[in-house]
């Protein structure tokens, strides 16, 4: 089975990215499970009901977040709500919704996993514990096929998950850098892995947004306003070929193309 995972979709092009880019790897890939990180695609901050309910239209089968995923607080009951919009597993008990998705693609049963890293980030449960917690649900367990989102800053602490989760699951996708990793590969253990996805949207500014205020933000270390980019649009992602014997990964191959 493939499985495609779309990297961190950011503001309004970065929704025009996601429906270009998907209808193209439909054509090219035909890809049985679609995962998109959507946690910027309102204005580069969070999302919306609306708009993770256009990216289920769309075809999305999972929509994975990170810390941002909080920015709007009119998604709170929503990811009580829809379980296929996931937040960070690892945020302590009481907060909606989970980390964990469960179902068919392909004719093959999965499961969608979303963690988020602490070094440089909230000082939250440990997700590598939280790894071993979830890979002993249920509903994981019932899973042939397990992927995971590790929503993190670091590189040693993505790179230190990959060799965690090394033959125990399918993929382990890392997002939040919106700078895609030169370093796909399939681990020893039959576990696909990659650093960062990068991101999906305006790649003119700074991971995002324009960069007047980025770099002023650098110069006077005081907050200002940000307004997302708007040029060089990309579309990026990566394409997970998995045997849906053994779950474990065949290939993992990124994929980075201007949106037409």
């Amino acid at each position: 089975m493939r499985l495609l995972f779309v990297a961190d979709v950011f503001g309004r092009p970065g929704r025009r990215a996601l429906q270009w880019g998907v209808e193209r790897q439909r054509l090219r890939a035909a890809p049985d499970l679609l995962i998109v990180n959507g946690e910027n695609a309102a204005g580069g901050f969070g999302i919306t009901p609306d708009i993770a309910r256009e990216f289920l239209e769309l075809g999305a089968d999972v929509i994975t977040s990170g810390n941002h995923v909080w920015d709007r607080r009119e998604v709170y009951d929503f990811l009580d709500q829809e379980p296929r919009l996931l937040r960070p597993d690892n945020y302590p008990a009481g907060n909606p919704g989970r980390g964990l998705w469960s179902g068919e693609a392909g004719g093959v049963r999965c499961a969608v996993l979303n963690l988020q890293g602490r070094v440089f980030m909230k000082e939250i449960d440990c997700p590598f514990r939280r790894l071993d917690a979830l890979l002993d649900d249920p509903a994981t367990r019932a899973a042939r096929v397990v992927i995971l989102d590790f929503h993190a800053e670091a590189t040693a602490e993505k790179i230190a998950m990959g060799r965690y989760a090394d033959g125990r699951l399918a993929a382990v996708i890392g997002t939040h850098t919106h700078v895609p990793s030169a370093d796909p590969r399939v681990l020893p253990g039959g576990t696909a892995y990659v650093t960062d996805a990068g991101m999906t949207g305006p790649h003119s500014g700074v991971i995002g947004v324009e960069h007047e205020a980025a770099i002023e933000r650098f110069l006077r270390q005081t907050p200002n306003r940000f307004t997302v980019a708007s040029d060089d649009v990309r579309f990026q992602a990566v394409l997970v070929e998995v045997d849906e014997g053994t779950g474990r990964a065949i290939s993992i191959e990124r994929i980075d193309e201007p949106v037409g």
